[in-house]
């Protein structure tokens, strides 16, 4: 029975459990069997926690771990992954760093605690990039990630490991964060769907940036239904997080289950000619928001003014690797990659009007999307602005073929859309010649999760993509570049 129970939804197999046709006892093994399978392959999943996994399955089976029973997003026994940026008490947490190579930490982190509670088991922790900085996934203590879909490619990041976790069927549901495309970039490059919700709608428990809304907590999933039942096993009101609010009276899982489509659609490929694409992503991505016109939608090319958001962008996160970078820089400098110490003295050299006038143009540029969803109730564009490239890369080289000024050149299409504050999803949406997923960015208005869950699952149903998933591991080669 475990050689088939990978394949389940994470919504059919939490049925499952709650009605004692399986246990949870059966899913960490079936669990454990699948990443024994598929890790050579992939390296996902680093750290496996296992009895404890085994000893939290047999809690709630003997009723004792069972306190959020009746509560939305009740997990009831299923097995998710964790990543590794985010302390899970017991277990080798490393943020991707030799600094904390054999860091183990003896209190979880409030989510972590939040989806235990719901039923939530911990079976491992998923590799990130060092502390989170990088669009592909490889640090010094556990090396390098690989998309599933091709072993020679990289999954991206930072969520990488939590992606691929779940395309393989490691794990039914992933836990991520997301500063700059996180979530949704390895969603794209990995062909499963990961959400960044609004700020404060998912804790961020221990964080120094407590007051920031660049960097959120959020899930990935194989399917749009499995990730609104991750998210209201996420949302709520937290002591530890000042900008958390009360989960929805109505749950996501509801809302996914009666999906109302959007009227008016935008899409546009490029932010209103703010950015380069390589052709096949705009070609691909183009043709696939027009299928939202077969849900009844109007679908226009239109776009927000995003002024000068890269710069805004930019601004905002290197103020936040000072916080959270620069006394460790000043103690193990030789231990921290380029990139951290780059972006953080960056920060280091803006003066107070800089933040100011960054405050400024961010607030500026919410207006303006409010504005903008008085018309249209959905923003569509490209999940990235490249194909997945070659894993031995930290960054693409060139994106339609001009070269990257920095590692963070690349990333704008998702960054720009940080900067607003509006909770974004990446689906699923086809393929390239060479077998590379393909992605949307769908965008909704601010705490409108709901509204955007019902599009995704919507859009989800008519390509049909999730019912390739999970996937086995397959070799390949680096396709040439655009």
């Amino acid at each position: 029975m475990s050689s088939e129970l990978f394949r389940m939804t994470a919504v059919e197999a939490v049925a499952r459990l709650k009605k004692g046709e399986v246990t949870p006892l059966d899913l960490v093994e079936a669990s454990a069997k699948r990443i024994a399978e598929v890790e050579p392959a992939v390296n996902a999943l680093p750290t496996l926690c296992l009895d404890r996994a085994r000893d939290h399955a047999k809690r709630i089976m003997a009723g004792t771990a069972c306190e959020a029973k009746d509560e939305a997003g009740w997990l009831a026994g299923l097995p998710v992954s964790i990543k590794d940026l985010t302390d899970v008490a017991g277990v080798r947490t490393t943020y991707g760093s030799p600094i904390f190579a054999n860091h183990v930490p003896t209190k979880s982190h409030p989510l972590v605690e939040r989806v235990e509670r719901k039923g939530g088991i911990v079976m491992a922790k998923s590799n990130t990039p060092e502390f989170g900085a990088g669009g592909s996934t490889f640090n010094e203590v556990f090396g390098r990630t690989r998309n599933p879909w091709n072993t020679s490619l990289t999954c991206g990041g930072s969520t990488g490991g939590g992606a691929v976790s779940i395309a393989t069927g490691e794990v039914w549901l992933a836990h991520g964060s997301d500063h700059g495309g996180s979530l949704r970039r390895p969603g794209t490059y990995c062909s499963v769907v990961g959400l960044r919700p609004s700020p404060g709608r998912v804790t961020r428990g221990t964080s120094n940036n407590l007051y920031s809304p660049q960097s959120v907590q959020g899930p990935m999933a194989r399917t749009v239904a499995d990730l609104a039942l991750f998210l209201d096993a996420m949302a709520g009101f937290c002591p530890h997080d000042a900008m958390t609010f009360d989960a929805p009276a109505v749950s996501f899982s509801a809302a996914v289950a009666r999906p109302v489509a959007p009227k008016r659609v935008a899409f546009t490929a490029d932010l209103g000619g703010r950015m380069e694409l390589d052709r096949d992503i705009r070609e691909i991505c183009t043709k696939a928001a027009r299928r939202f016109e077969e849900l009844g939608c109007i679908v226009e090319e239109a776009s927000p003014d995003f002024g000068p958001v890269d710069e805004v962008f930019m601004a905002l996160r290197s103020q936040q690797f000072v916080v959270d970078r620069e006394l460790q820089i000043q103690e193990h400098r030789d231990k921290i990659k380029p990139d951290i110490i780059w972006n953080t003295e960056l920060g280091l050299k803006q003066n107070p009007s800089r933040l100011a006038w960054a405050d400024r143009e961010r607030a500026a540029l919410y207006r303006r999307m409010n504005e903008f969803f008085q018309t249209y109730d959905l923003l569509v564009t490209p999940g990235s602005p490249t194909a997945a490239f070659d894993v031995n890369l930290r960054a693409p080289a060139t994106i339609a073929g001009k070269k990257l000024e920095n590692y963070m050149a690349g990333s704008t299409i998702n960054s720009a859309i940080t900067v607003t504050g509006s909770p974004a999803i990446a689906v699923p949406c086809g393929f390239d010649q060479y077998g590379r997923p393909m992605g949307l960015q769908l965008v909704g208005k601010p705490r409108g999760e709901a509204a955007l869950l019902q599009a995704a699952s919507l859009y989800e149903s008519l390509v049909g993509l999730h019912k390739l998933l999970p996937i086995d591991p397959k070799h390949g080669t680096v396709p040439p570049s655009s």
